[in-house]
């Protein structure tokens, strides 16, 4: 079976006879999201610890599950909204009501090679970006999220949050809109 490297075109139900389980592409598929995951997850919840422990709740989910994945049609999607209900549960509960900081220089690797200007510009790109996603509204930003990072669509993000799709789009050009803004101060008319 020849590998794949976007977890979206994971097959999935394949048999012992030299192919991967299902079980085995859900541990890989997983594996791969990982950092991307946890990343995205941060925005959710604030800080990289309840991150982590979000996604391996949503792992322990997505593998009790495992008897759905013939079923499946975008495994990337399927995880990333497990997980991301999972944070939202996190999020709900009376442990994790407090607010937590986003310590932005925490998550951000500076390149190698990069000399000190390019390094800063990107780091203040970054951080600008973080805190411009940490003020989008609730509902635009698990949108942005989910559309970005979870590569989900507008249908299905519709779904998961029961609203219509032309709610889910206006909330996406919303958060797109104050994201340029943030980004693009010098094109933002007056």
């Amino acid at each position: 079976m020849a590998k794949h490297d976007d977890a979206s075109s994971i097959p999935v139900g394949a048999s012992r006879n030299g192919q991967e389980t299902p079980e085995e592409t859900l541990v890989r598929a997983f594996n791969g999201l990982r950092d991307e995951l946890i990343g995205t997850l941060v925005f959710v919840l604030g800080n990289r610890e309840d991150a982590k422990d979000a996604a391996q709740d949503a792992f322990i989910k997505c593998w009790n599950a495992r008897e759905q994945l013939p079923q499946v049609v975008n495994l990337r999607a399927w995880i990333f909204r497990v997980s991301f209900n999972t944070a939202k549960d996190m999020q709900r509960s009376a442990w994790h009501r407090r607010a937590k900081p986003l310590l932005a220089e925490q998550y951000t690797m500076m390149a190698k090679d990069a000399g000190p200007g390019p390094t800063l510009e990107r780091k203040e790109s970054v951080d600008r970006l973080r805190l411009a996603i940490l003020e989008l509204r609730e509902e635009e930003k698990e949108v942005f999220l989910l559309r970005q990072n979870g590569d989900l669509t507008y249908e299905a993000i519709a779904e998961l949050r029961g609203c219509p799709v032309s709610t889910v789009k206006t909330q996406m050009r919303t958060a797109l809109e104050k994201l340029r803004r943030v980004l693009n101060p010098a094109e933002t008319p007056v």
